[in-house]
């Protein structure tokens, strides 16, 4: 399972005194500390074969997911036929992420993370298996679907935090950066896979099989978690109650400058620049009057767009302008969203969420990078719990303003409005945050 706001005036590059900023060594094969973008750069991170491992397991785990949230969603619309209703399915998967979130970021530096993957990861398989099942015997209701994306909730509460500070133990920290970005690449792929195999299966055989595939799915990453060789960590300090280490995350994000507004900047593209997500399927049976498979066909057009995002990322992962590329996106990511506002005709629709796809990622991407390339080791589960709130705890946020605000003026205005504020934030960022473009 896989797709965040916060501020502070002044962003300074130095971390804090506790934290130890790696220096990347980019020795190209030329010799020079800094080259351009390659193909080797962009895969280095395959050298190591746990994250093989790893990459395998979880691009098909996350297909099956994708599978999963496509045709959830287009049932949802089916049995009721209203947006507000994707919009309280959305909220209710984002209800634990609020109650357990943290306590995963402390749960995942006080315990193996693998451990805690192989626990969640299991749950969430054990759930679409039940979704399929009721789906399957004719007893499905709008009440299940959002009483179980509550139970997905739980589950990624305590998964995604544990998943993002996971990617340090598979490559370690000189090629953190270039895995995190494969990762976003890996989401992706699935994101551009998952939409259109699910419209194709749920026109043919119904949502039933989209549920049932996702459960299989779940068996590749748990494989791959049970086969890799990691290398035994350093025992963790445990100086007080998982109360008090909660405190002490909280406390470093907060004496964080460059931190906090990396959570802000994400948080704030999660709110407003999510929202088009969850008007999807209705957006296409409404405007583009289509069906289940024109639905998949616009989740994956944007994943396609992402995944050359998260491509053009990986390749760029030693060179020194993720700040200078965090601030572009800022720009571009709401200009195309609002002209895919005004789109009425398929084709065009999916090129711009190309478009749409790969802006997105150069935020999203760009600021979980920073992130993970400055936070401390000791810190990073809770740390990353903090920032991973930020999405998951807002997006359902997002999701419900937009599926209110969507039944009242219409989902083309939604989405134009969410583009607009999305807008005027990221200029807010360039006139007033220069220092975030020296963000390397």
């Amino acid at each position: 399972m896989t797709t965040n706001t916060e501020e502070h005036a002044k962003i300074v590059v130095k971390p804090t005194a506790k934290v130890t900023t790696p220096q990347p060594t980019d020795t190209s094969p030329a010799g020079h500390p800094m080259s351009g973008p390659s193909v080797k750069q962009a895969f280095v991170s395959f050298s190591h074969r746990n994250y093989r491992l790893w990459f395998a397991g979880q691009s098909a785990s996350l297909v099956g997911t994708w599978m999963q949230f496509t045709a959830q969603g287009f049932l949802v619309f089916e049995l009721t036929h209203s947006p507000a209703f994707l919009g309280y399915v959305g909220f209710a998967s984002g209800v634990p992420v609020w109650l357990f979130m943290l306590f995963g970021g402390v749960l995942s530096d006080r315990m193996p993370r693998r451990n805690l993957l192989l626990m969640t990861q299991t749950a969430m398989m054990i759930l679409a298996f039940f979704l399929a099942a009721l789906t399957f015997l004719g007893h499905i209701q709008p009440w299940h679907i959002v009483v179980l994306a509550f139970g997905f909730g739980v589950a990624n509460s305590f998964d995604t935090p544990a998943r993002q500070a996971f990617a340090v133990e598979l490559v370690g920290r000189e090629e953190l950066s270039n895995a995190l970005a494969l990762n976003s690449t890996m989401i992706n792929l699935a994101t551009a896979i998952g939409p259109a195999v699910a419209g194709v299966v749920y026109a043919l055989l119904g949502p039933g099989w989209c549920f049932t595939i996702n459960g299989v799915s779940f068996i590749a990453v748990i494989s791959a978690l049970l086969m890799m060789r990691l290398k035994p960590l350093p025992p963790r300090e445990r100086t007080g109650t998982p109360l008090d280490d909660l405190k002490e995350g909280l406390r470093y994000v907060v004496s964080h400058p460059t931190i906090r507004v990396l959570i802000v900047v994400a948080t704030m593209a999660t709110v407003f620049g999510m929202s088009f997500v969850t008007l999807m399927p209705a957006w296409a049976v409404t405007i583009l009057h289509g069906n289940s498979t024109t639905n998949g066909f616009l989740q994956s057009a944007r994943g396609v767009g992402s995944l050359i995002g998260g491509l053009m990322i990986a390749s760029l992962a030693r060179n020194k302008i993720k700040g200078k590329v965090l601030t572009l996106g800022s720009l571009v990511f709401p200009v195309l969203l609002l002209v895919w506002s005004a789109m009425r005709w398929l084709p065009l629709s999916l090129l711009v969420l190309l478009g749409v796809g790969w802006g997105m990622m150069l935020v999203f991407n760009m600021a979980n990078i920073l992130v993970q390339s400055v936070v401390s080791d000791q810190l990073r589960g809770r740390v990353m719990s903090i920032y991973s709130l930020g999405f998951f705890g807002m997006f359902p946020v997002g999701a419900l303003l937009a599926g209110t605000v969507a039944e009242k003026i219409g989902a083309p205005s939604t989405v134009a409005l969410a583009a607009i504020v999305l807008l005027a934030f990221g200029g807010v960022l360039w006139v007033r945050m220069p220092q975030l473009r020296a963000l390397e």
